[in-house]
C-alpha cells in the first residue's frame, strides 16, 4: 500500500494545463467533489462547436483574477452543495501540482464570489493519496520553498 502524504487545511497548488500557479486551495473533507471558482460560466459556440467559457475568480491574485478560460472538453455533474441543494455544474478534467507531483483532478465549476479560497479539494481527490492534519497549513508550499533553498545552497 502506498504511503499517504500529509496535507494541511490549505495549501498552494499549480494547474499547469490552465497556466495557473501558486493558487490557494482549501482542503474540504466535507465535500465529495473538488471545485474551481469561476464566474460568467456559459456555453458558447466557436466554429460550430459548443465550448465552455468562464472567468477564474480570485480577487487576491492579481495575475489570475478574471483570467478567461475556454474548455473544449467538459461534462455536467449533479452536485449537492454545502447547503444541501442538488445542482448541476459543469465539470472539467485537468492536472494539479502538489508536493512536487502532478495528479489528475476533476473540478466542478461554480460561482461563489464570497469564498476565500478559489479552489476546494474534496474527498474524491484526497482519498487514497492524502491524510489531513487540520492544524497544519501550506505543507506542499513549505516543502517547495525548502527544496528551492536546498538546491540553491548546493550550487
Amino acid at each position: 500500500m502506498k504511503k499517504k502524504i500529509l496535507i494541511g487545511r490549505n495549501d498552494l497548488a499549480g494547474f499547469p494545463e490552465l497556466k495557473l500557479e501558486d493558487i490557494e486551495v482549501k482542503i474540504d473533507t466535507g465535500a465529495f467533489t473538488s471545485s474551481f471558482h469561476c464566474h460568467d460560466i456559459e456555453l458558447i459556440e466557436v466554429e460550430g462547436e459548443k465550448k465552455l467559457h468562464c472567468y477564474f475568480l480570485d480577487p487576491d491574485h492579481d495575475q489570475y483574477h478574471n483570467k478567461e478560460f475556454i474548455f473544449d472538453r467538459f461534462s455536467i455533474k449533479r452536485v449537492r452543495s454545502s447547503n444541501g441543494i442538488l445542482e448541476e455544474r459543469y465539470s472539467i478534467e485537468t492536472q494539479i501540482f502538489l508536493f512536487d507531483q502532478l495528479y489528475p483532478i476533476e473540478l466542478t465549476l461554480t460561482e461563489r464570489g464570497n469564498m476565500k479560497f478559489p479552489v476546494l479539494l474534496g474527498r474524491k481527490f484526497l482519498s487514497k493519496r492524502f491524510v489531513v492534519d487540520s492544524s497544519k497549513t501550506k505543507l506542499s508550499a513549505k516543502n517547495k520553498i525548502w527544496l528551492v533553498a536546498l538546491q540553491k545552497s548546493m550550487q
